[in-house]
């Protein structure tokens, strides 16, 4: 029998959460729900799930995004749902450096939240999918210094492990596959967000957080970048 798919719901409004998970109930999925920034951070300590739908604008001292960055960094492999009654392009630029997934504005209807959640557990399958596609001989990138283990997802530069977050390994490895030509920013918020990006303004404005992220990462002086480089109004290329 299936495992039921796993779902955090974070909402300070009671009557929002007990709609969805009322919703995602019905389609067979184990729904959780924390009704503060704080209880969401507790819930997150010990517990994985397959799918988060969080509230951006919690009230309290956590959150969306500080839930929203938690998850990143704890389970990397959940996807991301974000809901807010603030539509703003500034609000839904922040999540999406963040990492999310989908982005919703309330109020939700029922056949939105749902297309929402078959949509990234889709693309989690397309990504592992991806991951287990390349030939024994393919399973470890090597550029200069760097070497990237397409199994363990490690990364080494001189030998040393590098601590990268699951989105900046998928940049690191693109940029590493790609040394010989200059990667337009579209190509890379595809990459790492799996997010296809029509303005290019957009794409500039998301991928430039990533590429900062990776630069501290793996740049002896990040102010002044040795292998990830920008090509003005082109893109980025890797020299290692």
């Amino acid at each position: 029998m299936t495992e039921p798919i796993q779902v955090l719901i974070v909402d300070d409004e009671e009557g929002i959460r007990t709609a969805l998970t009322e919703i995602l109930r019905r389609d067979g999925h184990a729904v959780t729900s924390a009704a503060s920034g704080e209880e969401a951070l507790e819930r997150l300590r010990d517990t994985g799930f397959d799918v988060a739908v969080l509230d951006l604008k919690l009230g309290g001292r956590v959150d969306g995004l500080r839930i929203l960055e938690a998850v990143n960094w704890r389970w990397p492999a959940t996807a991301k749902i974000i809901l807010t009654a603030h539509g703003s392009l500034d609000s839904a630029m922040e999540a999406i450096r963040e990492g999310v997934d989908a982005y919703l504005l309330k109020p939700v209807r029922a056949q939105e939240l749902r297309q929402a959640v078959q949509q990234v557990l889709n693309r989690r399958e397309q990504r592992a999918a991806r991951v287990a596609e390349p030939p024994e001989e393919e399973m470890v990138v090597r550029s200069g210094g760097f070497e990237a283990d397409l199994r363990s997802r490690e990364v080494l530069l001189d030998g040393v492990p590098l601590d990268l977050t699951v989105c900046e390994f998928e940049l690191l490895v693109h940029l590493m596959r790609n040394q010989r030509r200059v990667v337009p920013p579209p190509e890379l918020v595809e990459v790492v967000r799996e997010y296809e990006c029509s303005h290019l303004q957009e794409a500039r404005d998301i991928i430039k957080w990533y590429v900062y992220r990776l630069r501290r990462k793996v740049e002896p002086n990040p102010s002044r970048p040795r292998y990830i480089l920008n090509v003005r109004g082109v893109g980025y290329t890797f020299k290692p």
